[in-house]
This record gives C-alpha cells, structure tokens and sequence, in this order.
C-alpha cells in the first residue's frame, strides 16, 4: 500500500528524496579542515601507502601531517598492509616495487647510504617494512626502501675463518620494543652448524651458539656423501653440488616461530632442507622432495608463519612446477598447489632457475632462462596463477633476478 500526501504525492518517496537530499547537503559542505589534527591523522593513516608520497603535496596541513611523529605512530596502528615486493635486477642500482594492491610497478629512491656503494650492495633479508642489504665487505645495512633511511650495523665477527654462511634471516623482536628486529646468521660446515644474532633493540651481536644434530631415524643423515646432484644456475648452465644461486637468493632461508620458537630453514649444497631449531639449537635435515640425479630448481619461502617450498622439475618431456608443505607428523612431503600444465609446458627444456619469496597467502616465483623470463604471483587460497606485467625503464623492458617481500610503512625505523 503506498502512502500519498494531501497533494497526491508519493509520501514515502517524498520523505527519501528530502533524506536523500539532506545527506547531500551534509556531505558538500564538509571539509577535511574542519576535523581536528589527531582525526585528521587517523583518517590519512588509512589512505593506500603510495598516497603517502603525495600527501606533501596537497597543502600546508597536510605536508605537516606527513612530517609528524603522531602521524607515523597512527600508521603503526595498522595492524597489517599488502605487501610490495622489492624487485633485484642484475645491475643492483636500482629501487623497483610490486605494488600488490595497485598491480602495479613503482619506482623508489635508492638508499641513501648504498648510492655511493651500490655496486658491492645487495639485498639479503626482509621483514615488516624493513630490507636488510649486505655488502662486499660483509657488513650489514638495514633500510626502510620507503623513506630511504639507513642504518648500517656493527661488523659481524664470525668465530671461525673460511666460515660458510648458509642462512640471513631477518624478523621481528618479540623482546623488544614495537618496531624492533633481530637478523639472524646461520654458518659452519654440516654438521658442525652454528649462528649468530643482531638485535636492534640492544644494537649489538650476541655471542653464536652451536647446533647439534637433531636425531632422526626416519632419515638417512650422511654428511660425507659424494654423490652429485644437479641443480639449474641462473645462466642457465646445469652444474653440480655447492651451486652459485642467483647472487641475491645465495642465502635463501626464511624464519618462523611456532610456539615461541624460531626455526631457520635453508638448502644445502646437496639440496635438501635444512631446519634449524634456534629455541632447542639443534637441526634436522629433511627428506629429499625428488631422488639424487633428478634435474630440478628450489626455493624455499615463509607464509603464514609456515615453512613451504616451490620447485621447478621436468618429467615425461613437461615442467612442472608445484609447492611442497612438509608434515612434521607423518614427516612427509604433501603437495598443496601447481601451476596449470598449460602455463608450465612453456618452460620444459629451457634450463629455469627460479627464485621466490613468500607474503601472506601469496607467492611470487620470479623464473629465469637464458630464453625467457616471467613472474608469477601464486595466491594459495584459491591456487590462482597470475603473470605479472612487464616493467618497462626508458622504453625496455626490465629483467629482474629475485624479489623479497616487505610491508609499505613509512614509519618503520632503522
């Protein structure tokens, strides 16, 4: 039944329009002036991380806005942002992000302390919105990519000399204050393994401990083993034991904690997963995914707090590209997605090395031959593959070696 006025109007829709109509009014004559500073940052804090750099920009207050510490603490307050992925192109010199949430390619100031030196500078670790870049001396700088700040820790004096460093990670300090990090190393020679950490809370190296070998009769340790296995290099070329991975992913390792306890994997020069258990300091080598001879490209990435690992293999004249999640119970491997045959046949026989880095529920796999190259962004919720769009510089096309993940906030500090 409709409701009609004296006049023979609709009342009920009359009664909308003059709402409607209000609301209008109400919201036109509304400025972001009239909110008060500490609202005023609240509201910007939530804006997408690229508008931050033009928030100077708009006017006076804003510029304030950006320069302010309470504005930086508002933004810490969000608990979470989409990853940027960090992109490593053969030349090192260069400052490109993925942003993940505008699919698009972004291009920052390189660090301040590394221009000088960006040659003998590459990136290592990652975590929150922090990179961690290592240098030919072997020193350590942290930056925010963001802002470009800087901040280059003291030298790290390992034990022993001729000391093989197998593993940089890089994560939150639950000990310490909001905002604060340790970095990790892993080193020694199997099975003699040991580590190291920095933390930035109190601005030094604490001493290295030793880990001992974790017993495991569900798996044949043998450290002496001179059987070669056959990995596929970043140019392309298959080579045995010790391979030189693409520079930036040498150290390839990712951290998680599980019931306050960190865990540090890595891939050994025989190309099995390492798991070094830092709480108990003990480590475990894990079963091989494929057998010894089988020709295959590895990585190892960190998503969700869990341990999983992406591999390139060939088998029955096709490649094969899957992720692998270890089961600590059945101490088995399970797999959990695949890239679609149709998109993985293209790379059968072309000698791929694949470097990768895990955000989230997502992957980006960045895959390298001396014919191709591409990067595909794995959501394992619903085991989508998505090619990502090429990066173009002065009219040419980028090639990029690696990526490593990070958080877009500018109000991380070093």
């Amino acid at each position: 039944m409709e409701l009609v006025d004296a006049r023979g109007g609709d009342l009920g829709v009359t009664r909308k329009r003059k709402r409607y109509d209000g609301e209008n009014n109400m919201l036109s004559n509304f400025s972001l002036d009239d909110l008060n500073q500490d609202i005023l940052e609240r509201v910007l804090s939530r804006l997408p991380t690229s508008a931050f750099f033009r928030l100077s920009s708009v006017c006076k207050r804003w510029k304030s806005v950006a320069a302010s510490s309470s504005f930086k603490s508002a933004c810490s307050d969000i608990s979470a942002r989409d990853p940027w992925f960090f992109m490593v192109d053969p030349h090192l010199n260069r400052s490109i992000v993925f942003d993940s949430t505008e699919k698009n390619w972004k291009k920052l100031n390189y660090p301040n302390l590394l221009q000088n030196h960006h040659l003998d500078s590459m990136p290592v670790a990652a975590s929150g919105g922090l990179i961690c870049f290592r240098n030919s001396l072997g020193n350590f700088v942290v930056s925010n990519p963001l802002t470009g700040s800087c901040s280059e820790l003291p030298p790290v004096d390992l034990d022993q000399k001729d000391q093989s460093l197998h593993a940089i990670v890089m994560s939150a300090d639950p000990d310490g204050c909001k905002g604060s990090y340790k970095l990790v190393l892993v080193y020694g020679q199997v099975p003699k393994l040991r580590f190291k950490v920095y933390s930035s809370t109190t601005g030094c190296w604490d001493e290295d401990f030793a880990l001992s070998r974790k017993v495991d009769d569900s798996i044949d340790f043998n450290f002496n083993d001179d059987t070669v296995v056959y990995f596929l290099s970043r140019t392309g070329n298959v080579v045995s034991t010790n391979m030189q991975r693409s520079p930036s992913k040498q150290y390839s390792s990712v951290v998680t904690n599980k019931n306050g306890e960190d865990t540090v994997y890595f891939i050994s020069s025989s190309g099995t997963i390492m798991a070094c258990n830092l709480s108990k300091r003990c480590f475990v080598e894990y079963s091989r995914l494929l057998p010894v001879f089988s020709e295959y490209s590895i990585d190892v990435v960190e998503c969700r707090g869990e341990m999983l690992v992406v591999m390139l293999s060939e088998f029955l004249e096709t490649a094969s590209l899957r992720v692998w999640r270890y089961d600590e119970e059945a101490r088995t491997w399970h797999q959990i997605a695949a890239l679609p045959p149709a998109m993985s046949h293209e790379w059968y026989g072309k000698k791929v090395d694949i470097n990768c880095v895990g955000a989230g529920d997502q992957i980006l796999i960045c895959m390298n031959s001396n014919d191709l190259y591409t990067y595909l962004l794995c959501d394992l919720v619903e085991n989508q593959w998505t090619e990502l769009p090429k990066c173009y510089m002065n009219g040419e096309a980028v090639e990029f070696m690696s990526a490593f993940s990070f958080e877009p906030r500018i109000e991380a500090t070093v």
